[in-house]
């Protein structure tokens, strides 16, 4: 009796779950086979676009290298049109925490920076960075061509053969990147006291800065 109550029910929600699994699949498809949007140079200027879980961390990572003129907070890698922090970390829109790094390429090349990119993560976590768990802080790394496509797949390959392990980061072809809320900018500079920032941020930061000290600014 029980079971021919909730039969309908049951089959009802097998059928949604299986309809957003597939909606979730033909919105991912639609993404990685895009044609990559080319952002132009701006007084010499170019533009990169990473996620690599918390923007907080990220951003500080890249503002401290030489060459690097500012980053910006920001979600990228969804299929919503603006998303909102509280609507990102859902998982629902797509989008991961990413950042734009807006820097001289006379001074830091695209190479450099895809370096700088995988040695500040963990490129084995899936889904997150450190305590940072969901598809929303998921490692990607966006291309604008083709050339930057190609750096990113060998350095990718040449890691992943080096750790012996697929590197988690996912590729996709440069969209959009939404610029996220005022008070997510320069967070780890304006909030050094901030208990998340003592105890995640400035740690990753430190040891990138370890890492790749010929790198920094002075």
């Amino acid at each position: 009796m029980f079971m021919k109550k909730f039969m309908p029910l049951l089959i009802i929600s097998l059928l949604f779950s299986c309809q957003n699994k597939a909606q979730v699949n033909n919105n991912h498809n639609a993404l990685i086979n895009a044609k990559p949007i080319e952002v132009p140079l701006i007084n010499g200027q170019a533009k990169a676009y990473f996620a690599s879980g918390c923007f907080w961390c990220v951003e500080a990572i890249f503002e401290s290298v030489n060459g690097v003129n500012e980053v910006i907070n920001g979600y990228s890698g969804g299929h919503t049109n603006n998303p909102t922090y509280e609507a990102s970390n859902t998982g629902r829109t797509g989008h991961a925490e990413a950042v734009e790094v807006i820097y001289n390429p006379k001074i830091v090349s695209f190479s450099t920076l895809v370096d700088i990119y995988f040695g500040s993560q963990n490129p084995l976590q899936v889904n997150g960075q450190g305590p940072d768990k969901g598809s929303q802080y998921r490692s990607i790394i966006f291309y604008q061509n083709e050339e930057q496509k190609q750096i990113i797949e060998s350095k990718k390959a040449a890691l992943s053969k080096k750790l012996n392990a697929e590197v988690a980061a996912e590729i996709y072809p440069f969209q959009k990147f939404w610029k996220a809320e005022d008070y997510h900018q320069n967070y780890e500079k304006l909030h050094p006291e901030n208990r998340y920032v003592q105890g995640v941020s400035i740690p990753r930061l430190n040891r990138f800065k370890g890492k790749f000290p010929e790198l920094l600014k002075n």
